[in-house]
């Protein structure tokens, strides 16, 4: 009996179909609309929605371009892995990171990506994001993974955004002129893509501030490591990126005085703080991870602020062993006694306002990683905060413009400017001391800051023939 009521339902969705397949297939209607426009909204209608199981695996199911042999693809945020891991100094396995952070990112969608603290989809904006696949990084050779990473980033970072470009007049690319340059978010991979990224930004940027959360300096002078062995590629490795970035260049990659290391747990090389003294020589601001628990999430973001201008351009450099490996264990160098997750992600929308240009996400090694591959899905959550961060300063930036042509702090309509790491309390005060001639201290930029102190020389490695900039 309920089979055969079973087959009676199926035989009259058949018809159901049939006879609206049937009135599809026309010339258009009385408005002229062909019967393409048709056909094509009946499949979108019926097919374009993924579930979080299903379809191929790009970030949170975005559209899937290879941008480096599309020059033609236009985008505001560009997603790209960076396979790469061979300048590990434990354990290895991040070369399968960007796999793991996109199939971790497949409950993020378009139709579910609404952030109800930011108050918008960063998928359904003004930005367009796209997943630009992987940079094919040669395994054997890290000197040529660098040089591959680097100009593959330049590449991407050198075509004019979605946004610029979807101008109608040159009035409007003015008006969008700060969002000619496109953002880039990278999944690592191990640290040491970092560089690459700094190198490449350069171009368009000169020096930048960064912001590195990691529980290690990543500052390390590997000429002071004891070893016989000594080369050029033995020096590039995810512990000394930052320091090359500061030292082997002139003039540097990263801007004086202006970066900040937060989360840091591991312990030191040596007997004493030569570490901590050479971090600090090359302009770094330190947070330690057990801060958090005197000053609370609250007050490690307001020690980066302090340290961080809101328009100085920013990269931001997460490691994911900034989490405690109880929470994310799947990472080359665990530490004890990091952040949680909360935590973390707290942290990171406390400081939307920055200026952020680009982003990294590494050290992710699914291989150590538990059955509910917790690592991965904090990496991809946190690739979202970035992502819905990069798209809200843009919001606010328009925002901002029209509140400085009207000459006042809150919008025509009344409501307030979208907040960022300032709280609509603070923008009060800000209000109240401006309306008595109060001055506020900002931050200022690099174009301000006069540079004292003379830029490192490049080093030379074991004598004056071996300079690192001369391979990097």
């Amino acid at each position: 009996m309920i089979l055969t009521a079973f087959i009676t339902l199926l035989q009259a969705a058949a018809l159901t179909r049939a006879h609206a397949t049937h009135g599809e297939h026309h010339d258009g209607d009385a408005a002229g609309v062909p019967m393409e426009t048709y056909r094509l909204e009946e499949l979108q209608r019926k097919w374009s929605n993924d579930w979080a199981f299903s379809g191929i695996s790009t970030f949170a199911h975005l559209p899937y371009t290879k941008c480096l042999v599309n020059p033609q693809e236009a985008y505001d945020i560009a997603i790209i892995g960076a396979p790469f891991d061979t300048a590990v100094s434990y354990r290895p396995g991040a070369r399968f990171g960007p796999r793991a952070i996109r199939a971790a990112s497949a409950r993020q969608t378009s139709f579910r990506g609404f952030n109800h603290r930011a108050g918008f989809n960063p998928y359904n904006s003004w930005a367009k994001i796209i997943d630009c696949g992987d940079i094919p990084v040669v395994p054997m050779d890290n000197l040529m993974a660098m040089e591959q990473m680097t100009e593959a980033l330049e590449e991407l970072l050198s075509r004019d955004s979605h946004t610029y470009l979807s101008a109608a007049s040159e009035e409007e690319k003015e008006a969008v002129e700060e969002k000619k340059v496109p953002k880039i978010v990278t999944l690592g991979g191990d640290h040491t893509i970092a560089l690459a990224a700094l190198r490449a930004l350069n171009q368009h940027y000169g020096p930048v501030a960064v912001l590195h959360f990691d529980a290690h300096l990543d500052t390390w002078n590997p000429v002071k490591y004891p070893n016989a062995w000594m080369s050029e590629q033995f020096q590039v490795n995810h512990g000394s990126m930052f320091w090359l970035a500061q030292t082997a260049y002139e003039p540097s990659l990263i801007y004086p005085n202006s970066s900040v290391h937060a989360g840091l747990r591991t312990r030191l090389s040596g007997s004493d703080f030569d570490d901590y003294d050479d971090d600090t020589s090359q302009g770094w601001y330190r947070i330690e991870a057990d801060e958090i628990d005197d000053i609370g999430p609250k007050g490690v973001i307001n020690k980066i602020l302090d340290n961080l201008g809101r328009d100085v351009p920013v990269y931001l450099s997460i490691d994911i062993d900034v989490i405690d490996p109880g929470l994310a264990p799947g990472t080359g160098t665990p530490e004890p006694g990091g952040w949680t997750t909360r935590e973390m992600i707290r942290i990171l929308r406390g400081l939307e306002g920055l200026n952020v240009v680009g982003a990294d996400i590494v050290e992710v090694a699914p291989a150590y990683d538990g059955a509910g591959e917790q690592t991965a899905l904090a990496a991809a959550q946190i690739v979202y905060e970035i992502l819905t961060s990069m798209v809200k300063r843009g919001v606010e930036s328009e925002r901002v413009k029209m509140q400085e042509a009207r000459g006042a702090r809150h919008l025509k309509d009344g409501k307030p400017l979208l907040q960022s790491a300032q709280s609509s309390e603070e923008l009060d005060e800000e209000d109240t001391k401006e309306e008595d001639g109060g001055e506020q201290e900002d931050k200022d930029t690099p174009e301000e800051l006069e540079i004292e102190e003379e830029q490192p020389e490049p080093l030379a490695i074991q004598d004056e023939k071996h300079v690192i900039k001369d391979e990097l």
